[in-house]
């Protein structure tokens, strides 16, 4: 294995490269594990204290990824900044359907948390600088070759390129990655013909911890809980799905405006919106890549897939993908297997295929179900949606879903750092 530079090479730090970067650590520390990343890592660069903005993005975590964060030792601390959700309203805008899901009714404290982005980043970061791996920064993979076992990659800094050879590329910087469209993937897209307004937002009642999911004709809206986890509070994470024509009028309107907008299509479950911070938006598009894996190349995260926000999957599918990824390599570390090679990471794709193919058709089939505007099939909906108070089974299987349990969940072994198989089954 040492003929190389190193042996893993993650293209990509953000949320994603990060926590892949840190569960390599704790689990496989006798491997080498580099990140290249655009912005530097380093001690001076982080804050002594987290101070929470009223504008920053959040993301949205099942419980499922709070048991991996519990394997990697980092839940404590993210804990500190993360909201519960408690309950869990699902609606149909102008329909009578709408089912409720509750924490206590599946004996746990939460069925998923709210995040800001910029504090799980500053934990990953803290928690990286005290593992054992090196930090390329400011860097980035700019070409990629394949030798007879691993990768030659190219790295261009600020003083110019310089090559490193690895078993094994991760690639993973984001839906957007240049390095995926350099490496020649092909990728798959669905345009929804929507785009995605986010922003946070403040009411004049209490969220008392509950998400909601809200269908409209429009498209589906989210609020999230977003504040303080030791109380209930009045602060809530905003995703809205507009049409172009209806997010341009909204954009051009003034915070007042918006927020009477927002009451008109949310409703007054919350009482009345004061406030709307920063907006920012993108256009919504399934992708996926035929392929996501070849001879010392994987692709991770959104750089392998990205969904649409409806039921708030995104990251929990790719945190479940990083460890499907790294419980694959303590496989090929056993076997004494070359980590790039075609059949280790052909074993992982295979792995996390059915999960991302099980979690696409979950979240698109909501989107295809509450768009389709035809009285008998909106009857139908509503029954369906007031039958899952109805039904135990059905209701059990859906909070899973938004749960994160789904499926198979790869988890930390930490008297032999591997991985071992768990089905859950409470």
């Amino acid at each position: 294995m040492n003929q190389h530079d190193t042996d893993i090479i993650i293209a990509g730090g953000g949320l994603a490269g990060a926590t892949l970067a840190l569960a390599l650590a704790k689990t496989l520390p006798q491997l080498r594990v580099t990140v290249v990343e655009a912005f530097p890592l380093s001690p001076d660069a982080l804050p002594d204290s987290y101070q929470p903005s009223y504008d920053a993005r959040s993301t949205a975590l099942a419980w499922g990824s709070r048991l991996i964060f519990e394997e990697l030792g980092l839940w404590q601390r993210l804990s500190e900044h993360a909201t519960p959700i408690r309950h869990i309203h699902v609606s149909d805008r102008g329909h009578f359907g709408a089912t409720r899901l509750n924490a206590a009714e599946h004996q746990q404290e939460a069925l998923g948390y709210v995040a800001d982005n910029r504090w799980m980043g500053l934990c990953l970061m803290r928690e990286l600088l005290q593992a054992h791996v090196v930090w390329e920064a400011p860097a980035e993979v700019t070409a990629m070759q394949p030798l007879s076992e691993g990768v030659r990659v190219t790295l261009g800094t600020d003083t110019g390129n310089r090559e490193l050879t690895a078993q094994c590329l991760v690639v993973a910087d984001g839906g957007r990655s240049g390095l995926r469209e350099t490496l020649g993937f092909r990728v798959n897209e669905q345009a929804y013909d929507q785009h995605a307004l986010i922003a946070n937002v403040s009411t004049s009642h209490s969220h008392e911890f509950t998400a909601f999911e809200r269908f409209t004709d429009a498209g589906p809206m989210a609020l999230l809980p977003h504040g303080s986890p030791a109380r209930a509070g009045t602060n809530a994470a905003l995703v809205w799905t507009l049409s172009s024509e209806a997010l341009d009028e909204l954009l051009s309107l003034g915070d007042d405006d918006k927020c009477q907008r927002l009451q008109h299509r949310f409703g007054w479950r919350l009482g009345r919106f004061t406030r709307i911070g920063e907006c920012s938006h993108y256009p919504l598009t399934l992708k996926t890549v035929d392929e996501a894996v070849r001879p010392g190349v994987v692709l991770v995260g959104n750089a392998a897939h990205t969904l649409h926000p409806v039921a708030g999957q995104g990251f929990n599918l790719a945190l479940r993908g990083l460890m499907a990824l790294v419980e694959q390599f303590c496989v090929a570390v056993e076997q004494q297997q070359p980590l790039g090679s075609l059949g280790v990471l052909n074993a992982y794709q295979a792995r996390h295929r059915r999960d991302w193919q099980q979690t696409v058709r979950f979240s698109d089939s909501l989107i295809q179900l509450f768009g389709n505007h035809l009285p008998l099939v909106a009857t139908a909906r509503d029954a369906g949606l007031m039958g899952l108070d109805l039904l135990p089974g059905a209701k059990r299987w859906f909070a899973r879903q938004a749960m994160g349990l789904g499926g198979r969940r790869a988890e930390l072994r930490a008297t032999d750092n591997a991985f071992s198989e768990r089905n859950d089954h409470e």
